[in-house]
């Protein structure tokens, strides 16, 4: 800024001239300055107020505008805020694989109590009793006229129990929000899905957790908020897990046993389309864990998966096919049956009498343990243990269950001779029934390795080869001679081509002191349509005995098979699958000239 001169020259030396005063024009000149100056700050101070005025007039604007909003709003009850970390309450929902829920989420409301702020402790004590039979009154008093500030009453409550609560009229109960989980299908699927409970809680929210199967499993991804609520996609299918459930229910009390499991799985793409175990439990009323005795007599333990059997006789395709595959026989071979084989004070006999000698097919379908110990011993220990774990069934399953790790194969802690023999027709080494439905997927998809999934896939899976397409084939044809003139013969389903092998195997005794004359562990290993395999079926009874004829009987043939066959005749059609009419032999007509 260029600034005037307070005595210009030019105006001192005219002064001069005209007598006039030189120093009358610098107070002139400093007046004009002052002047000017004053009215620069009295602009920028008028500019301030206004902007000031401003900034005050949108304030209490604002604080009007909320003031009406929150007087025309309903009366909330103030809510705690928590200074830590948020609780996340929302969790996905799980459906099936045709969008069917599964697991979902409920609004609700959780009851709890500050006692300093009651009336009436005693009234209210009483009244709560009432509306919650399982809450102790004079706990409840107590807890109501001591010294606590805050005590929770209930973690979730009932719309209908909130507004009984509400009727009470006490100022000092109080409720929050809250989301529990629902599994709206009650017990069905129970021990794939787990189920929750809650972790962290606050009074205005509540973490709620997985603590077994899928929901632990996932429990991370179905808490995750950048999964935008997208639902958790299984391979079940409700309405064949429902089915198969009701199957297995009806047989496990006709036939007394004491426990039951069962697996259907698409051999292509390892996808489980039903997991059953029972007895099984309500997830939206999960029992509590058991704290002493075997944990297998539990609800909750999962048969199908963590339990490990001998599975018997349903091994012997395994010893038969690794014979084939490694060039030892092929099924017209002729098998020496004779018996007892004896290894040291262990002999190895049949349970029935068979023919001296039989082809490999014939061992099969008669279920012979000489003849396949024999097969076995040619084969060798190591080369059998290397096929077994080629087939998954010398580690837990990869299902993506929690459970699943428990599933760990008993394997002998020496494989020798006579390991190698008992081994080959199911004894000696025990595996859970889902290993089974594994090492039979493989058989039926042609020879190659599939991983059991519950998650839904649309494509097969393409793992190593394990055997022959050819081998593979051989032996599901002995698996359907089995059901049309073998030990299964119950177990065939008009249209459905069914091919499976029966095991039965005694169950041993709690302590290890040997096995019980009269409780078994029976199963069937089926596939169908034997023609075009497409799903393996598996059946296992705990204890099961079938009483209609003089003499109880407790083989598979009686028990797991007639059970598998319903099994395959209901949900078959559930799974889109036709009934075909097997082609039959025509009479052969001979034309003569005379």
């Amino acid at each position: 800024m260029i600034r005037t001169p307070l005595r210009p020259l030019a105006r001192v030396l005219k002064a001069r001239e005209t007598g006039e005063d030189p120093s009358a024009i610098e107070k002139e000149n400093l007046r004009l300055r002052h002047e000017a100056m004053a009215d620069r700050s009295r602009a920028r101070a008028e500019s301030r107020l206004l902007i000031l005025g401003a900034a005050f007039a949108l304030a209490f604007g604002t604080i009007g505008v909320r003031m009406s909003t929150l007087a025309g709003s309903m009366p909330e009850e103030p809510r705690v805020v928590d200074s830590g970390n948020p609780i996340i309450g929302q969790r996905a929902d799980i459906v099936d694989r045709n969008g069917r829920i599964l697991a979902t989420n409920l609004a609700t409301h959780a009851l709890y109590a500050q006692p300093h702020q009651m009336i009436e402790p005693e009234r209210a004590a009483r009244e709560l009793a009432e509306i919650f039979p399982d809450l102790n009154e004079e706990r409840l008093l107590k807890d109501f006229t001591g010294s606590r500030k805050f005590v929770w009453v209930r973690r979730q409550i009932s719309p209908e129990q909130l507004q009984q609560v509400h009727d009470i009229g006490s100022p000092g109960l109080l409720f929050g929000p809250r989301e529990m989980r629902l599994y709206p299908n009650g017990p069905i699927a129970a021990h794939v899905l787990g189920g929750a409970s809650y972790g962290r809680e606050g009074v205005s929210s509540a973490e709620v957790i997985g603590v077994a199967g899928i929901e632990r499993r996932f429990d991370d991804l179905l808490r995750d908020p950048a999964n935008e609520g997208a639902p958790l996609e299984l391979s079940l299918d409700l309405t064949v897990q429902a089915a198969a459930e009701e199957v297995l229910a009806g047989g496990m009390a006709l036939l007394n046993a004491k426990g039951a499991a069962s697996i259907i799985m698409d051999i292509h793409s390892g996808e489980i389309i039903s997991l059953a175990s029972l007895p099984d439990f309500d997830p939206n009323n999960r029992p509590p864990v058991l704290t002493t005795g075997d944990q297998s007599d539990s609800p909750l333990f999962n048969r199908a998966v963590q339990g490990v059997y001998e599975l018997g006789s349903t091994f012997k395709i395994f010893a038969v096919a690794q014979a084939m595959e490694l060039g030892l026989i092929n099924p017209a071979t002729i098998i020496d049956t004779t018996g007892p084989l004896t290894f040291g004070r262990q002999r190895i006999r049949d349970s029935h009498r068979m023919d001296p000698a039989m082809t490999a097919t014939d061992v099969i379908v008669e279920s012979s343990n000489t003849g396949t110990a024999r097969i076995a011993l040619q084969i060798g220990g190591q080369r059998q243990k290397e096929f077994l774990a080629d087939l998954g069934l010398t580690e837990p399953t990869l299902i993506e269950l929690s459970e699943a790790p428990s599933g760990r194969p008993l394997l002998p802690p020496r494989w020798g001779e006579v390991n190698t023999a008992t081994i080959s027709f199911g004894h000696g080494l025990s595996t859970s029934p889902l290993h089974l439905a594994q090492a039979y997927a493989i058989i039926a998809n042609g020879g190659t390795r599939v991983t059991p999934t519950l998650l839904r896939r649309d494509a097969a899976q393409v793992g190593p080869r394990v055997m022959r397409s050819e081998v593979a084939l051989r032996s599901v044809d002995m698996l359907r001679q089995v059901v049309t003139r073998g030990t299964a013969s119950m177990g065939e389903v008009a249209g459905y081509q069914v091919a499976g092998k029966t095991g039965t195997a005694d169950k041993p005794k709690a302590n290890g002191g040997g096995y019980y004359d009269d409780k078994t562990i029976t199963t069937f290993a089926s596939l169908f349509p034997a023609s075009d395999p497409q799903y393996v079926v598996v059946v296992t009874l705990d204890e099961p005995v079938e009483s209609a004829g003089d003499d109880p009987r407790r083989t598979a043939g009686w028990t797991a098979v007639p059970v598998a066959a319903e099994m395959i005749r209901r949900v078959a059609p559930l799974m889109g699958i036709r009934p075909q009419i097997e082609p039959t032999v025509q009479a052969s007509v001979t034309l003569s000239s005379n």
